[in-house]
């Protein structure tokens, strides 16, 4: 098992993992240490244990957060996917949907009767 070592809050600790596995250790260390850090600007210099707990518990907040988001999402999806799947499962439609309003039909209807109208009294006056 190799040891590892690896900075957090300046300084330094060593840590054991499995072979394979020190990539993942340093970037978790490297999470912790960014937490750490931000404590440490903020209220200067405090018990290596209480400054470990205050960024594992950042760290924790920040997960909790990226958690629930992450359920949000996944809830969204759900619902989208059950849409595409009603959609999918309705039958096809069979007959034209009307895009035209019935009421411009009927005033069209009205415009050519009158249209009609007009031109037989103007043939009716051209005749006589």
């Amino acid at each position: 098992m190799p040891e590892v070592k690896v900075k957090i809050g300046s300084r330094e600790f060593e840590v054991s993992c499995q072979d394979g596995e020190e990539h993942f250790l340093h970037s978790a260390a490297a999470l912790l240490d960014a937490e750490a850090s931000v404590l440490a600007s903020q209220i200067g210099r405090m018990p290596e244990a209480r400054m470990l707990l205050m960024a594992g518990l950042m760290l924790a907040d920040k997960t909790a957060g990226l958690e629930e988001r992450l359920k949000h999402a996944n809830d969204k999806i759900a619902t989208q996917e059950q849409l595409i799947t009603e959609l999918r499962e309705r039958p096809p439609v069979s007959e034209p949907v009307p895009v035209i309003p019935e009421q411009v039909f009927e005033t069209m209807a009205e415009i050519a009767a009158r249209s009609e109208a007009l031109a037989r009294e103007v043939e009716e006056k051209l005749q006589a």
